[in-house]
């Protein structure tokens, strides 16, 4: 079973609704059809994924379809990403709104802590394949990326042996249950020499990646699949998992605001892993914010709050600024653990 923190500020919301089960759409189709020249991002996507269907690996059939060898084909949308949706359960991912939100609070620097302590780890890696699982708005991916490439960057005085092959870059993949959220990290997450393309899935299904597929996986704030994460992360690979401390967001969640953080989180995380991947290293970051009420109503519309406001308020209580009397700030504690793990080779 799948592992998913109740405190995530940027995953879908899981409710479901039963209906008959239904595998990913596809039209089987003669698959001897000549090559076709693919764009990048269908190649990208070609090299990262297999079929929901048969799990063969797939392949660029025509400029915005991926077939595999059995005729299953994909559309592939023009903005760089495919949904290979494939259950019986249907699922709802962060609304644009959510995004918009997320996007407001991130993009003021409130977490820039934690995605600074996050890159300087997958940097050191020297990873050539990474996948964002739960990329939210790909405001991690994009820090990750350009790590990545600072670290492949000649140093000073230094001969670039490789500048007569072109740009040494990374390959992505951005991986969300919204497609709005996908569509928006592959635009975003771009950096010189490397690609990033999308995939919409469910991340509790078996996941339509390629075994050993990545060199790194990050996990911030997202649901988590032991298995398939051990299957599509290449043997001695990284997988960086975000999660929040119980200490985050105390004092919004004393005041009804915010969802309760599992006290457990963290050992029960190394507990689902344990057997696939080994803890390497774990860091705790904590800081308490001054924020204003248009900071706090972004913090709460972002995250999984904004999908349970009847249960836990909700951020229009907190009222709007007005010239006349702005509100005061209120402190607010962000804490979360960063935690690296091992993929081990059994």
């Amino acid at each position: 079973m799948p592992d998913c923190h109740a405190g995530s500020s940027k995953t879908g919301s899981h409710r479901s609704v039963p209906r008959k089960s239904k595998r990913a759409t596809a039209i089987t189709t003669d698959s001897t059809a000549p090559p076709v020249r693919a764009s990048q991002h269908l190649l990208t996507l070609s090299e990262w994924l297999r079929c929901p269907n048969c799990l063969a690996d797939l392949q660029p059939a025509d400029t915005l379809v991926l077939s595999c060898p059995h005729g299953h084909r994909f559309d592939v949308n023009r903005r760089g990403y495919v949904s290979l949706i494939n259950g019986s359960r249907r699922l709802i991912g962060d609304s644009p709104a959510m995004l918009d939100a997320r996007e407001t609070f991130l993009e003021h620097g409130w977490y820039s802590d934690l995605r600074d302590a996050l890159c300087t780890l997958v940097a050191q890696e020297r990873a050539g394949r990474v996948a964002d699982i739960g990329c939210g708005t790909g405001y991690y991916l994009r820090g990750v990326l350009a790590a990545l490439a600072d670290q492949r960057r000649p140093q000073e005085g230094a001969v670039d042996h490789t500048a007569r092959q072109g740009p040494v870059g990374v390959s992505a993949l951005a991986v969300d249950l919204s497609a709005p959220a996908v569509a928006r990290t592959v635009r975003a997450a771009t950096h010189a020499g490397s690609v990033t393309a999308g995939l919409v899935a469910d991340v509790w299904s078996p996941l339509p990646i390629r075994d050993a597929a990545a060199d790194v996986a990050i996990n911030v704030f997202a649901p988590r699949n032991p298995a398939e994460f051990h299957r599509i992360v290449a043997p001695g690979g990284l997988l960086v998992v975000v999660v929040p401390h119980p200490s985050h967001l105390e004092e919004l969640r004393a005041d009804g605001l915010a969802l309760d953080v599992h006290g457990n989180k963290t050992a029960d995380l190394i507990t689902s892993l344990a057997g696939r991947f080994e803890l390497e290293s774990g860091t705790e970051l904590s800081q308490q914010l001054s924020l204003s009420p248009a900071d706090v109503r972004a913090l709460l519309g972002m995250g999984p709050s904004a999908h349970h406001s009847g249960r836990a308020g909700s951020a229009s209580e907190l009222g709007s600024t007005s010239p006349d009397r702005p509100e005061p700030a209120r402190p607010v504690t962000v804490a979360f653990q960063l935690l690296a793990f091992r993929r081990l080779t059994v």
